[in-house]
């Protein structure tokens, strides 16, 4: 357990940085007033902890849609920048080619993106939505600005975006790439990291 300094000399501190025990609670209405005393986290715990939060209701909202969170991420690539080809897509997201098969191979069959012979080097597809896609993508928007609005309630719109760009700074300066999730990279099949990348 370790410790931390303080006027009475040192008291000992929890796991994930919690507050000493018998801390007193931060001023009413303030985020440190909703934990109990003794048990105010750090800011590394908080955003692991909406992390894992927002990932488990994303990925429900979205099975109303038959669909992963892990697919939904690779779509979001696709429109974003149409015609990349797999083994692009997958040196972005940092996972192998191979891992990425199936999760176009699934997208296909549902015809919501196609592969077509990249031009420029016949060896590889590029891959494009389908005219069904596009309209997909449109309700999956639709799922992810009520998500957005869901785990915002209690934000006024200033404070949603000082909150957006303070995450921002934090994720820029950790090295993430913006709109991919680092579960890519961590295996775990069609849907990486356990959950996968979320609107």
């Amino acid at each position: 357990m370790t410790k931390a300094g303080g006027p009475g000399g040192s008291v000992p501190l929890g796991p994930e940085g919690l507050s000493p025990a018998g801390a007193e609670p931060g001023p009413s209405g303030s985020a440190a007033s909703a934990a109990p005393p003794g048990r105010r986290t750090g800011n590394a715990f908080l955003l692991a902890q909406l992390g894992a939060h927002a990932a488990a209701r994303f990925a429900e909202r979205i099975a109303a849609l038959s669909l992963t969170p892990a697919q939904a991420g690779l779509l979001r690539l696709v429109t974003w920048e149409p015609g990349q080809s797999q083994q692009a897509l997958a040196r972005q997201l940092g996972t192998p080619p191979s891992r990425l098969v199936p999760l176009v191979d699934g997208l296909q069959e549902r015809g919501l993106i196609e592969r077509r012979r990249n031009p420029d080097d016949r060896r590889h597809h590029a891959l494009f939505l389908t005219e069904a896609g596009g309209r997909f993508m449109r309700e999956l928007g639709q799922a992810g600005q009520a998500h957005e609005a869901d785990l915002m309630t209690g934000l006024t719109a200033p404070e949603q975006a000082v909150l957006h760009d303070l995450l921002a700074r934090v994720a820029e300066t950790q090295g993430l790439i913006t709109g991919v999730h680092p579960g890519y990279r961590s295996g775990g099949g069609d849907d990486p990291g356990g959950r996968g990348p979320q609107e």
